[in-house]
């Protein structure tokens, strides 16, 4: 069979792997190592694609029995009734600024929290995992605690003048209420306080802001239509800095990108002219952009631009969310399958081979199953773009699945995190 390719050597450069080609692209070239028997830890079964699709379509159809899917975003986690209150007397653009003051700190703080932890909002209503995550951000943002002067903002000293203590009783962090990663969190918050404070080009100089980011976007527009793609490569340089300088190319920090060595490398002859080499792989390794919640906070960007009148193009371009409910959903139905069992039992680094694959394979299927399911209900992409499917969705099925088969919903495969990927 022909290899997938990996990152060609004269692409290899800091803003190819800060594409969704490229995502895509090592991820294809993950699944057909899949299908060729060629991986550490996976098998791949796309005969069980069929019962995949049909599955997720349930979920769907459950959820939405309208048809009418809102985007995979941030947005969908917080109560309905809380954000549009607090915003209803700002202007159009006002508005947005303040949006993205609440989701972006929201979506960073978004890694998984675990099954333990539970969040308990004013009204005595119990939250656990990203829903409790999202309310506990948004009270927070409400205590004006991500502002210097304690308004519905966040800046640059407003962050810097959160400590972790204050995070933690933001998050009702207790010995009999363990959350995962709370050091990571907070980092991630800090070291955004100090991006906003030396990043004028992107979050203004007068006052740094997330909001002012809306200012940025608005002068890359044309005709007030903007690139989804042009969304997410923004991110990933204006807040490289943020992630763990896990693989370095030219001197920027890649953030969610990672080395895999493929099994029995060299694969063939022409393997060294495929590898994407940097000063942290090795000569027959390849790197795997993957981005998680760098997408996660694109799409989660999209709406409060679009409410203020922006039209946002190449929506399809950017990739599925490898994360542990859509790679949960796989491994739960069959499309992948483990080699080892006893993988299932210990927890695993987010630099493993296992998670690197998990997480790549997660990306390839669910463009898959999304073709699968817009085959079945006769949409095209337009009508049904991946952003739905998500939503409708892979996402949920991931948590349905996982709620199915294990008491607690945890994911099939435990994840070492630090705060920072998931």
């Amino acid at each position: 069979m022909a290899w997938a390719s990996t990152v060609p050597a004269p692409m290899v450069s800091v803003s190819y792997l800060r594409s969704p080609q490229a995502i895509r692209t090592q991820a294809q070239y993950l699944l057909e190592l899949g299908l060729a028997d060629r991986l550490h830890h996976f098998q791949v079964d796309l005969m069980r694609l069929d019962a995949v699709a049909d599955y997720v379509i349930e979920i769907m159809q459950r959820n939405y029995p309208n048809g009418n899917i809102p985007f995979h975003s941030r947005w969908r986690h917080f109560p309905a009734d809380r954000v549009a209150p607090i915003l209803q007397n700002l202007d159009v653009w006002e508005r947005a600024k303040a949006r993205f003051d609440l989701v972006i700190p929201s979506v960073l703080l978004d890694a998984g929290a675990g099954s333990a932890w539970r969040y308990r909002d004013a009204a005595g209503r119990v939250w656990q995992r990203s829903e409790g995550l999202a309310v506990a951000s948004l009270d927070l943002f409400c205590q004006g605690k991500f502002a210097q002067v304690g308004d519905l903002a966040t800046d640059a000293i407003g962050l810097a003048q959160l400590t972790l203590n204050d995070l933690a009783i933001g998050l009702q962090v207790s010995p009999t209420n363990p959350i995962v990663g709370l050091e990571g969190r907070w980092q991630i918050l800090q070291k955004l306080g100090q991006i906003l404070a030396r990043s004028p080009q992107f979050f203004g100089s007068d006052r740094p802001r997330l909001g002012n980011l809306v200012d940025y976007f608005q002068h890359q527009s044309v005709d007030q239509s903007l690139s989804a793609v042009t969304i997410l490569q923004t991110l990933l340089e204006s807040l490289s800095d943020l992630w763990p300088e896990r693989c370095v190319l030219a001197g920027q920090n890649l953030g969610d990108v990672w080395n895999y060595v493929p099994m029995d490398s060299p694969l063939d002859s022409s393997l060294d002219d495929r590898t994407a080499s940097t000063s942290t792989s090795t000569s027959t390794s390849v790197l795997v952009p993957l981005h998680k919640l760098s997408q996660w906070l694109t799409y989660s960007l999209l709406e409060p631009l679009m409410e203020a009148g922006v039209t946002i193009t190449d929506l399809d371009q950017l990739t599925g969310l490898a994360e542990y409910r859509n790679g949960g959903l796989c491994l739960d139905l069959g499309l992948l399958r483990l080699k080892h069992a006893q993988d299932t039992q210990t927890a695993h680094s987010v630099a493993s081979a296992l998670v690197v694959e998990w997480r790549g394979l997660t990306i390839a299927l669910v463009d898959r199953i999304a073709d699968r399911i817009r085959q079945k209900l006769q949409k095209t992409a337009v009508e049904l773009p991946l952003v739905k499917i998500l939503q409708g969705g892979t996402w949920s099925a991931g948590r349905t699945i996982a709620q199915t088969l294990r008491p607690d919903g945890s994911p099939p495969i435990l994840i070492e995190s630090d705060g920072t990927v998931f």
